[in-house]
């Protein structure tokens, strides 16, 4: 298989994030500040710590990821961003409450270096929040353009030979796909004419891949899934990936599901609430927002079952997702599910799963691999939509003519053949391994 020409990942790479202050992009942030000093483990990264099988199994071929492609090193990125609240990383931190102060201490001095431009806001988008340390300008697209701005100075002043911007902001208010959004011009012009249905990550996601930059969209907002931005994407050559982080209660659902889908299990409802107490939390306490969020995460377990397939298995599924806000918990999440199945003969059965988890501990290594990732796609000369990483998000984005795959183990093989594609390797099906057993 010919080996595809891949960019050197030379030079320093700039890391903007909407959202700067939160918990997420400060836990993002302080965790690879301290992973690059040597004073903690990449742990729940891929392109750190994962392995991947060259070669036929007997050859014993197993080195990790980041050892055989060339992924940007740690020690080059450079961290800036936008945000509603000025205050740098370091008061980030201590706001957010999910690093202790032991952790911080042995990176305190390069978050304090770090502090956001103002940020592209109306609180129309999300209810929950307030702020005056925003941008102005007469009409979205002149905000549109000051982010433009904004990312060609952060990386002339920072020297930097790549960018990409990830959104790691809250969730928007629920904006279902219209008219202006399935083509460029049109895009263009609501932009001009303030038009409701552009939201704030809209100009962010428009003036980034403009500019080539890949965007990563770690919401569930409409942001970059839609036909214009995909049209831009195609048109710069620019990498776009989507959308909301798959971190706790989703993703055991795509590790469950598939289980009772292979078994020929059947399902007759599963019930999902979930309590936290962080600023997203918060914001999804407002019915709005979370339509965004709940729209993402019921999307889940009906395009893995396939119910039109298994009618008598999965047709009749109630499905049901709570989020509550619980500010005593701050961002220690707790996700629970109870989940009615049945079997043989349609005796019923049930699983309970509790995940106490921290959502920003989950999604930190998530937005790490994401932004290694998309500069490596970057550089390889990938555009448009990248469904080889669907793997890491809830509502992986897909044209109309694509049906989304939300295995997680489907998608992992996805991704590594992905990586082997790019080496030159061959792809690996997973069936064949278990043939070259018996020849």
């Amino acid at each position: 298989m010919e080996k595809i020409k891949i960019q050197k990942p030379e030079g320093k790479l700039g890391v903007l994030i909407i959202g700067m202050s939160g918990a997420v992009s400060t836990t993002f942030i302080a965790g690879t500040l301290s992973v690059r000093k040597g004073l903690s483990l990449p742990i729940g990264s891929i392109t750190q710590l994962g392995t991947i099988r060259l070669g036929k199994r007997s050859e014993n071929r197993f080195p990790k990821i980041k050892d055989v492609i060339p992924l940007a090193d740690l020690n080059d990125i450079v961290f800036g961003g936008w945000d509603i609240r000025d205050e740098n990383a370091y008061q980030s931190c201590q706001i957010a409450q999910v690093l202790n102060e032991k952790d911080l201490a042995g990176v305190k001095d390069e978050l304090e270096q770090i502090r956001p431009m103002a940020g592209a806001f109306d609180q129309t988008y999300v209810k929950k929040l307030t702020s005056d340390f925003i941008k102005k300008g007469a009409t979205k697209w002149d905000l549109m353009t000051q982010i433009q701005e904004d990312i060609k100075n952060f990386q002339a002043k920072n020297n930097c030979s790549r960018v990409v911007v990830i959104w790691s902001g809250s969730t928007e208010i629920f904006l279902p796909l219209g008219e202006v959004h399935k083509d460029l011009s049109n895009l263009e012009k609501a932009m001009k004419e303030n038009h409701p249905e552009i939201a704030p990550s809209m100009l962010y996601a428009y003036a980034a891949v403009s500019l080539g930059v890949p965007f990563i969209n770690g919401a569930p907002n409409l942001t970059v899934d839609m036909p214009a931005i995909w049209d831009l994407a195609k048109k710069t050559g620019t990498p776009i990936l989507g959308k909301d982080f798959k971190t706790g209660q989703t993703m055991l659902k795509t590790v469950l599901t598939p289980m009772f889908k292979t078994r020929m299990l059947g399902l007759s409802g599963w019930f999902s609430t979930n309590i936290l107490g962080n600023r997203d939390g918060e914001v999804l306490d407002d019915p709005g927002s979370f339509k965004t969020k709940e729209e993402s995460k019921l999307s889940v377990i009906e395009t893995i079952l396939q119910p039109e397939l298994y009618p008598e298995l999965y047709g009749n599924v109630y499905h049901k997702v709570r989020i509550n806000y619980y500010p005593p918990r701050k961002d220690n999440k707790e996700g629970w599910d109870n989940i009615d199945l049945f079997g043989w003969m349609g005796y019923p059965m049930q699983m309970k799963v509790d995940f106490l988890c921290r959502d920003s501990i989950l999604a930190a290594p998530l937005a790490l691999d994401l932004v290694l990732f998309s500069d490596l796609a970057k550089r390889c000369g990938f555009m448009g939509i990248q469904s080889w990483l669907s793997f890491y998000f809830k509502s992986p984005m897909h044209d109309f003519n694509t049906v989304p795959e939300h295995d997680l183990f489907i998608q992992n093989a996805k991704m590594k053949n992905t990586l082997r594609m790019i080496m030159g390797e061959e792809t690996v099906d997973y069936l064949d391994e278990e043939i070259e057993v018996y020849q």
